[in-house]
């Protein structure tokens, strides 16, 4: 299912700059943001980086991921 909301022109722009940057439609762009803000909120202990990384990764099989622990320092 696919439906049209509204955002600001700036983040509009924002998004259509990188987009061309990471090879994705705006729509990608978007849909990259919410998956990453929704992953984000869920695991608040992951770095984002990671979760960046995992998103990247599209695994379909994680019978051998190791769960993520945080370490205080």
């Amino acid at each position: 299912m696919s439906m049209s909301i509204r955002v600001s022109d700036e983040e509009y722009q924002i998004a259509k700059k990188v987009s061309i940057i990471e090879h994705r439609s705006i729509q990608g762009q978007f849909e990259f943001w919410a998956k990453l803000g929704r992953c984000a909120l869920d695991n608040p202990d992951l770095p984002i980086e990671m979760i960046k990384e995992i998103l990247a990764t599209d695994w379909k099989d994680c019978s051998d991921v190791t769960p993520f622990t945080f370490e205080q320092k």
